[in-house]
C-alpha cells in the first residue's frame, strides 16, 4: 500500500488522496492465500529433498528454487491476479506474454543472492519471513509491471 501512496502522489500531485484498495487487496489475498502456505511448505519439503548434508546442497537447493519454482510461483502470481481482477484467459495471454519473461529475468536478478542466504543460512522458521520481507518490495515491481 506504501508503493502505491508512493506512486500516486508521483503521478498526481495535486489530485486528492483517495486510495484505491483493491489492489494492495488482491495482493494480501494473494500473499495470505498462496505464497505464505506454498513456501512455508516448500522449505520444509526441500530440507528433506535436499539435507545440508548431501554434497553441493547450498547449490542444489538454490537451482531447484531458481528454475523450478521461481517460474512457477511468478506464472501463479500472473494468473492468481488474473482471477482476482476479473479478467478473462485472452488477458491472462496477453499479460504473460507481454511480462512474464521480463519479470522472471528481474526475479532472478533480485531473487537469487537473498535465495542464497534463505535457503543455506537463515533458521527454518524464519525463511518464509525473510522472505516475505525482501517480497514486500518485489510486489511493488510486480504492481508496475502488471499494468
Amino acid at each position: 500500500m506504501v508503493a502505491k501512496v508512493i506512486e500516486r502522489s508521483q503521478k498526481e500531485p495535486e489530485s486528492p488522496k483517495s486510495l484505491d484498495l483493491s489492489r494492495p487487496l488482491r495482493f494480501a489475498i494473494y500473499s495470505f492465500l498462496f505464497t505464505g502456505p506454498l513456501s512455508h511448505y516448500f522449505y520444509l519439503y526441500l530440507e528433506q529433498l535436499i539435507p545440508s548434508t548431501v554434497p553441493f546442497a547450498m547449490i542444489k537447493r538454490l537451482l531447484l528454487d531458481r528454475l523450478i519454482i521461481a517460474p512457477a510461483f511468478l506464472l501463479l502470481f500472473f494468473f492468481v491476479m488474473n482471477l482476482l481482477e476479473g479478467k478473462d484467459f485472452s488477458t491472462f495471454a496477453k499479460k504473460i506474454k507481454n511480462g512474464y519473461w521480463t519479470a522472471l529475468k528481474m526475479n532472478w536478478k533480485v531473487w537469487t543472492p537473498f535465495q542464497f542466504i534463505n535457503v543455506n543460512y537463515v533458521p527454518m522458521q524464519f525463511r518464509v519471513l525473510f522472505g516475505n520481507l525482501i517480497a514486500l518490495f518485489w510486489f511493488a515491481y510486480l504492481a508496475t509491471i502488471r499494468k
